[in-house]
């Protein structure tokens, strides 16, 4: 009986170090030392091998190494092994922590002043009473929700919208397509949290951009597949965006030459606004494993027709 861990190495060797401590009992292998793929039950990836079906047969959990799973392929996957997305606390903190230094920064005027910087310009910005700057959250999840919790703290209007219906205090919520145009226009600054899934593919697009206040700002810490980015350019360059900030791209690394490198109203970030802490990691993983040997409700269970 094997744990294999396929992500970033560096982080792997302290999963391994946190295993031998809390688990020393259960065989832990790095990808791609996998030993006999007969023994491995538990597997932690963030890129998913090919062919696990076949080459993993007597497989019982796959974790996500992150909070999403639209790397996944569900159909790649056994129909009886569940998948588990990953929820530790400290994704959640340091998306609490970016989410709201990038609201903050747009509130501000940080990406305006640092384009005059870079132009040698020494003019003030009026500012807006937070009381008055509205903020909207796209994804009322565990992350969405924190991120809200901590935005309340500095007076912001607060807005959500999510597929399904929520209710959370000082947050006036909306639910389902037909209610996002109403979502839209009362919100300044906008933060997307979706999963991407088919449904929330290209959802930031030039009819969405058109249906918030002029002017109004972007954050996408979803999913680089949520923004069609040739829309976000020519929305910014029409004025209907005033600036954005972007911790994801549909191809990442960005490509060289890429518009976003240089544009001066996006501030661009690679891809870290959230990372898996290995020691609680391993903690939420090791309770699932023995949750899951004693026939529990698994936290983090993957619906895969909802597709998160």
């Amino acid at each position: 009986m094997t744990f294999l861990y396929k992500a970033n190495a560096t982080r792997g060797l302290e999963w391994a170090r946190h295993f031998a401590a809390r688990a020393p009992e259960l065989p832990f292998r790095l990808w791609p030392d996998i030993g006999d793929p007969a023994e491995v039950r538990y597997l932690a990836v963030w890129s998913p091998p090919e062919n696990i079906a076949t080459t993993f047969r007597n497989l019982e959990l796959v974790f996500s190494v992150g909070a999403g799973v639209d790397q996944f392929d569900f159909s790649q996957l056994p129909p009886h092994v569940p998948l588990i997305r990953m929820l530790e606390p400290g994704i959640a903190e340091g998306m609490v922590e970016y989410a709201t230094m990038a609201v903050l920064a747009l509130h501000r005027d940080l990406v305006h002043l640092i384009a005059q910087q870079g132009q040698q310009i020494w003019r003030e910005i009026r500012i807006t009473p937070a009381a008055k700057r509205r903020v909207g959250v796209m994804g009322l999840g565990l992350l969405g929700q924190a991120v809200l919790e901590r935005l309340k703290l500095f007076g912001f209007p607060l807005a959500g919208w999510n597929r399904s219906p929520r209710t959370i205090e000082g947050v006036t919520c909306y639910a389902g397509r037909e209610t996002l145009l109403d979502f839209l226009a009362q919100t300044d600054i906008l933060v997307c949290l979706l999963p991407l899934t088919d449904e929330t593919r290209g959802i930031l697009n030039m009819s969405l951009f058109e249906a918030l206040p002029r002017g109004a700002q972007l954050v996408n810490v979803g999913r680089g597949g949520h923004l069609v980015e040739a829309d976000l350019i020519a929305a910014l360059e029409r004025g209907l965006l005033s600036s954005a900030v972007l911790d994801v791209a549909e191809q990442e690394p960005l490509p060289a030459g890429h518009p976003f490198w240089n544009h001066p109203r996006i501030l661009l970030t690679p891809h870290i606004a959230s990372m898996t802490t290995p020691e609680t990691a391993v903690e939420f993983v090791l309770d699932t494993i023995g949750r899951h040997r004693r026939g529990e409700i698994l936290p983090g269970r993957v619906d895969r027709d909802r597709g998160y």
